[in-house]
C-alpha cells in the first residue's frame, strides 16, 4: 500500500450535503477491525482487502463498494508477513515471509511451498501476480525481475525468464498491468514493462523530472511520490516534485514516454485519486481537494480547491416516537463516527489507487465519491459543465438527471441563443457518440431513430467556436466502450500490422485494451454552471427510465423533447420566438452528427410559429424542409391553418405527399370539397372512407346536388352499396329536399 498522507487532526462535524465541497467519503466505512489484526494489505490484482490474525487471513471484497460485506477467512501457517495477495484465479496464497522468500499457499489443501532468491546478493522488493500469457507471477528484486509460471501438476514455479537490471524501487497498479522499476542515485531513471496478452512490451527509459534546491542538493525521488493512473483508458504516471512543487504528468505510448505537463499543488505531501477518470489531487496539508478533467487539454481545474466532505447518517427526528430516550442516544451514536473517523487526513491515511482511501490505524476503508451536483452548481459555463457531466459514467442517471434540468433552467432563464446552442451541441455530439460506442441504451424507437441518418434540414450546419473557427468534434480512440470500463492499454502512433491487440481478461470479468493506434484530440471547453440546477424536477424523476438501467448520461433527441422542449413550452408565457430559436439549434446540431428527429418536435415548431401567427416564417420552415414532412406535422398545420387558408393548404399538401389517403380525403370533406375527394378516392383506390361520412356532409350542405352526386358515386363504385342503409336513408332524403324545392 503506498501513497500514505500524513497531517495534524482537524476533527470534522457530521456535515450533510449541503457541505460546501465537491468531493465526499461517506459514513459508514467498511470496517476491516479484526481481533490480534497484523495490518492490512490491499491487493489490487483481485479487488480486496486482506488482514493477517494469527492463523487466518480475512479477505473484503471492496469492488462493488459495500460497507457491511462480510468477510472471507482463510487459514495460513504461522511466520512473518511482509505483503501478501491471492493469485487472479483465488486458488493460491502467496505471502512475502522476508526480504529472500515468498511461501505459496494452496487455499483449499492448505498445502504450501516456498520461493527464495539469493541473499548475499539480492533482495525481494515485492511481487504481483499477472495474467500475461508468458507467465503467472513476477517477482520483483534489487537485481531485476525473475517471471514464474505456476505449473498446477506438480504444484510447483518454473522459472521462465530473468531480466537483469539494478532497482531501487517499483511501482505496478493490476489495472494497467505496468510496472515501473525505479534506479539511479537519485531514483529518477525508469524502466517501464507492460505485461499484455502478445507478451511483455518494454518501454523506453526515461528520466523524470526533479528541480535541485537552492543548496543544489540533488532529491531523491521516493515510491510514495509515484502513481500509475488511467484516466479514459490512457495509461499516466503522476509524479511528485516537492522542491519545484509541481505535480509532473507522464503519458505512456508503446515506443514512447511523453511528458504531458505540469500541474501546480500547494502542499508538500500531496495523494492521488482517480473517480469516474476525474483526477483528484489531494493537498494533504492544505487539506483541499483540486479536481482536474484531463480528457481536455486544459490544465486548469475543474472548480476551486475545497476540502474533503466526510458524509454521515442524519438525525431521525422519528426515533423518539419508537424508542425509548437510551434507544435513540445508542442508534445515534451508532451511526455518527468517532472522532476518530472523523479525522481528514490523519497520519495513518493510506490511498489506494483509483478511488479507495485506507485508515491503518484505525482499519477502515473509505470509497471516494464526487458530488456531481456541487460541481455542476460550482460555474456558470453550462457548456463546459455538460460537457463535463456528459463523460461521467459511474453516477450515469444523476449525471443525466442534472444535464436535463440544466437544459431547461437555460432556456427557461432566457440566456441567449448562443450560449444555449453551444450547451445543445454538446449534448447532441455526446448522444451521437454514446450510441455509436453502444453505451446509449434507449427504447427500441430510440434506437431506431438514432441509427437512422439525417435528412438534409435545409439548415447551416456548419459549427464554429468563440474565434471562429470550425469545431472539430474527434474523439480519442480510448473512448469507445472498452475504455470507459477501465481498460488500459499503451498507445503508439502504430504496430506492425496497424492491428489493435487485446490482453486477457481477468478473474473479475473487466478486459484489458492495448490500443496501437493512433489517438486524435479533441479540444475547447471552458467551466460551467446553471443556478438553479439543484432544482427538484418531478417529471424528470418520475418518468426517466429507473436508474439500474441508464448506462450513460447521453440524452437522446426524444428525452429533450419530453423532458426540456415540452415542459418549457407549457411554463414559458409571452413571445415564443425564443424557444422556436432554439428549438431550430437543436435541429442544426443534430442534422450535424446526422441524427434523425422524432416528428413531435417538427410538430412543436410549427404549433409555436403559428401561435405567434408567423405564418410566412411557418410556410419556408415547411418548403426548406426545415421541418421534415410528417404526419403529426400535417395535423398540426392543419388545425393552425383554421386561421390561415395558405397554412392548411400546406397541411393537406403534406399529407398528399406522405400518401396518407385516408386523412386527405377525410379533411377535404371537412372543407367541403366533397367532389374533388370522391376523385381522389377514385384515383388512388380508396376504401377505408365510410360513404356515411361524406352522405352526412352532403346533406347537411342542404344542396341537393351534391346529395345526388355523392349517392351516384357509391351506386356506381361500391358494388351492394344500393342495398345498404345508407343508400335508402339519403335516397329518401334527397326525395323529400328534391320534393321541397319544388
Amino acid at each position: 500500500m503506498s501513497g500514505l498522507a500524513s497531517s495534524s487532526h482537524p476533527v470534522v462535524g457530521m456535515s450533510g450535503s449541503s457541505g460546501l465541497s465537491h468531493v465526499y467519503i461517506q459514513q459508514p466505512p467498511l470496517r476491516c477491525s479484526i481481533p490480534g489484526s497484523r495490518g492490512l494489505f490491499y491487493d489490487d490484482g483481485n479487488k480486496i482487502i486482506l488482514s493477517p490474525a494469527n492463523d487466518q487471513v480475512y479477505s473484503w471484497k471492496v469492488v462493488p463498494f459495500d460497507p457491511v460485506v462480510a468477510p472471507i477467512s482463510d487459514s495460513i501457517s504461522d511466520g512473518p508477513i511482509l505483503a501478501i495477495r491471492f493469485s487472479l484465479d483465488g486458488k493460491l496464497i502467496a505471502i512475502q515471509r522476508s526480504n529472500h522468500e515468498i511461501q505459496f499457499q494452496h487455499r483449499e489443501t492448505g498445502e504450501t511451498f516456498s520461493q527464495t532468491c539469493k541473499p548475499e546478493s539480492e533482495i525481494i522488493l515485492g511481487f504481483f501476480w499477472t495474467d500475461c500469457p508468458l507467465c503467472d507471477i513476477i517477482f520483483v528484486k534489487t537485481s531485476g525481475l525473475d517471471l514464474f509460471a505456476y505449473n498446477s501438476e506438480s504444484k510447483t514455479l518454473h522459472l521462465v525468464e530473468t531480466r537483469k537490471l539494478n532497482v531501487s524501487w517499483y511501482v505496478y497498479t493490476h489495472e494497467s498491468r505496468l510496472v515501473l522499476l525505479a534506479s539511479g542515485m537519485q531514483c529518477k531513471a525508469f524502466t517501464g514493462l507492460q505485461l499484455s496478452s502478445v507478451g511483455i512490451i518494454k518501454l523506453p527509459k526515461f528520466e523524470m523530472a526533479m528541480a535541485k534546491t537552492e543548496a543544489n542538493n540533488k532529491p531523491v525521488l521516493a515510491a510514495e511520490d509515484v502513481y500509475i493512473v488511467t484516466i479514459y483508458g490512457r495509461i499516466y504516471c503522476l509524479q511528485v516534485d516537492r522542491v519545484a512543487m509541481l505535480l509532473h504528468s507522464y503519458r505512456f505510448y508503446r515506443d514512447a514516454v511523453v511528458q504531458q505537463g505540469s500541474l501546480p499543488i500547494y502542499s508538500s505531501k500531496v495523494a492521488i485519486s482517480v473517480v469516474d477518470n476525474v483526477l483528484l489531487v489531494h493537498q494533504v496539508d492544505a487539506k483541499v481537494v483540486i479536481l482536474y478533467d484531463i480528457f481536455l487539454d486544459s490544465r486548469a481545474p475543474i472548480s476551486a480547491p475545497l476540502p474533503l466532505l466526510l458524509r454521515g447518517f442524519p438525525r431521525s427526528s422519528s426515533l423518539g416516537a419508537r424508542s425509548s430516550f437510551k434507544d435513540v442516544e445508542s442508534s445515534e451514536a451508532a451511526s455518527y463516527p468517532s472522532d476518530h473517523e472523523a479525522t481528514m487526513y490523519g497520519d495513518d491515511w493510506t490511498f489506494l489507487v483509483p478511488d479507495l482511501i485506507c485508515d491503518v490505524s484505525s482499519k477502515l476503508l473509505w470509497k471516494i465519491h464526487l458530488d456531481l451536483e456541487a460541481i455542476a452548481a460550482s460555474s456558470s459555463e453550462v457548456s463546459s459543465v455538460l460537457d463535463f457531466l456528459q463523460r461521467r459514467k459511474l453516477e450515469a442517471y444523476k449525471a443525466k438527471h442534472l444535464c436535463l434540468a440544466m437544459a431547461r433552467t437555460a432556456i427557461l432563464e432566457r440566456r441567449p441563443v448562443t450560449m444555449v446552442a453551444k450547451a445543445i451541441d454538446v449534448l447532441v455530439t455526446s448522444f451521437s457518440n454514446s450510441f455509436k460506442t453502444g453505451y446509449f441504451k434507449g427504447t427500441k424507437a430510440e434506437k431506431a431513430q438514432a441509427s437512422d441518418a439525417a435528412y438534409a434540414t435545409g439548415v447551416n450546419a456548419s459549427r464554429s467556436d468563440t474565434t471562429g473557427k470550425s469545431v472539430e468534434r474527434e474523439y480519442v480512440a480510448g473512448l469507445d466502450r472498452e475504455s470507459f470500463e477501465r481498460s488500459t492499454f499503451i498507445e503508439t502512433d502504430s504496430d506492425e500490422d496497424g492491428n489493435t491487440g487485446h490482453v486477457k481478461p481477468n478473474t473479475n470479468g473487466s478486459s484489458s485494451k492495448l490500443l496501437l493506434g493512433a489517438e486524435t484530440r479533441r479540444t475547447g471547453g471552458q467551466t460551467l454552471h446553471s443556478d438553479n440546477v439543484g432544482a427538484s424536477n418531478n417529471i424528470l424523476r418520475s418518468t426517466l427510465q429507473p436508474e439500474a438501467q441508464v448506462t450513460s448520461p447521453a440524452i437522446s433527441p426524444d428525452e429533450m423533447y419530453t423532458f426540456v422542449f415540452a415542459p418549457v413550452e407549457e411554463e414559458m408565457a409571452g413571445d415564443p420566438s425564443y424557444l422556436v430559436a432554439v428549438i431550430v439549434e437543436f435541429l442544426r446540431s443534430c442534422n450535424l452528427e446526422r441524427i434523425k428527429v422524432r416528428p413531435n418536435i417538427y410538430a412543436l415548431t410549427a404549433q409555436l410559429l403559428a401561435r405567434n401567427e408567423r405564418y410566412a416564417e411557418l410556410g419556408l420552415f415547411i418548403i426548406n424542409k426545415i421541418l421534415e414532412p410528417s404526419k403529426e406535422v400535417a395535423l398540426q398545420l392543419l388545425e393552425s391553418g383554421r386561421h390561415n387558408r395558405q397554412t392548411r393548404k400546406l397541411g393537406l399538401d403534406m399529407l398528399r405527399q406522405l400518401s396518407l389517403h385516408n386523412e386527405y380525403v377525410v379533411f377535404l370533406v371537412q372543407d367541403g370539397y366533397y367532389l374533388e375527394a370522391l376523385r381522389y378516392m377514385k384515383k388512388h383506390k380508396v376504401t377505408t372512407v365510410r360513404p356515411s361520412m361524406f352522405l352526412e356532409a352532403a346533406f347537411a350542405s342542404s344542396d341537393s346536388q351534391q346529395l345526388a352526386a355523392v349517392l351516384r358515386f357509391f351506386s356506381d363504385n361500391n358494388p351492394g352499396f344500393r342495398s345498404s342503409p345508407d343508400h335508402n336513408t339519403y335516397y329518401h332524403l334527397l326525395n323529400e329536399m328534391n320534393m321541397a324545392a319544388a
